[in-house]
């Protein structure tokens, strides 16, 4: 029972980084219905924010987060003005190998600039374990936890109760139809971009803080992983994305703690497949019939 409680800890600290990310795919998704396959590299972009500022200026955490999160949002609101906005009446197709290119882009583009060599992150929270009925938990996993939490929650209460919250909502059902009321839809795609970006940004520092190692490539397999998580939980669903990367950070853990950790990523794609095959709309998903 203590070995299963403490891969729980273990699988919620994992799944809150991949529902952060997931919440990207997910609302990008559900606005312009593309998959923003470069998204994983805003989070790799987002860890080596974190560590520059911190190794140059000497910042605290909650300063590295914040400004992780403005230069990852103002970068996602860049690449989608640049790379996706011209393409927007593209065939979707067109979009995605884009997305894709983007994502090469960017890999190599920091990888040439600052080398590919793995980097150890700093510290900047130093690590204490606390240890109560046989469960170790360390204070910077709690600080993932309650860090991704709140940025769910006030991501939530910005969709559901702001002004572009429900411009978002609306641009989702019907980018026409909200043109129409007076929504500037390129400013809510633009701004959708910068917020999911922003969570893939800070999810990028926490990753550092918690494994102590960032590098070029670093954002692919996550990406990937997020964006099962994404599926899993229901495309284009805000709640389905979070459920979905917890669901995945629990599964990752828990293969790897009954001595399979060199099929916990084959274990993702396992699942994927079986969601596609029994729910294709995702475990909060809703099947929607396209209009012919």
């Amino acid at each position: 029972m203590h070995t299963v409680l403490q891969q729980v800890i273990n699988g919620l600290s994992l799944g809150s980084i991949y529902a952060l990310l997931a919440l990207g795919y997910t609302m990008v998704y559900g606005i312009i219905k593309l998959i923003n396959f470069a998204h994983g590299d805003i989070y790799m972009l987002g860890a080596f924010w974190g560590y520059y500022v911190i190794n140059t200026y000497h910042v605290d955490f909650i300063v590295a987060l914040l400004s992780a999160m403005i230069v990852t949002a103002l970068a996602g609101m860049i690449i989608e003005y640049l790379a996706y906005r011209p393409l927007r009446n593209s065939p979707r197709i067109t979009a995605l190998i884009t997305a894709i290119g983007v994502s090469y882009f960017l890999e190599n583009g920091m990888s040439y600039l600052f080398g590919a060599n793995t980097r150890n992150f700093p510290q900047v929270v130093k690590q204490h374990n606390f240890t109560a009925l046989g469960i170790s938990i360390s204070n910077i996993q709690v600080l993932i936890l309650v860090t991704a939490l709140i940025l769910m929650i006030l991501l939530q209460l910005i969709i559901q109760k702001t002004k572009m919250g429900t411009a978002m909502r609306a641009v989702a059902v019907d980018q026409e139809a909200a043109a129409l009321v007076g929504i500037n839809p390129d400013h809510v795609i633009s701004f959708t971009f910068g917020l999911g970006s922003a969570l893939a940004g800070a999810a990028g520092v926490l990753i550092g803080l918690y494994y102590n190692s960032i590098d070029p490539l670093m954002g692919m397999t996550p990406g990937i992983k997020a964006f099962v998580a994404a599926v899993v939980g229901g495309i284009g669903s805000v709640p389905g994305a979070a459920v979905g990367g917890f669901l995945i950070g629990l599964l990752e853990t828990g293969v790897q703690a009954i001595g399979l950790s060199a099929y916990k990523d084959a274990a993702v794609y396992v699942v994927l497949i079986l969601i596609l095959i029994v729910l294709p709309a995702g475990l909060l998903g809703k099947n929607v019939k396209e209009k012919v």
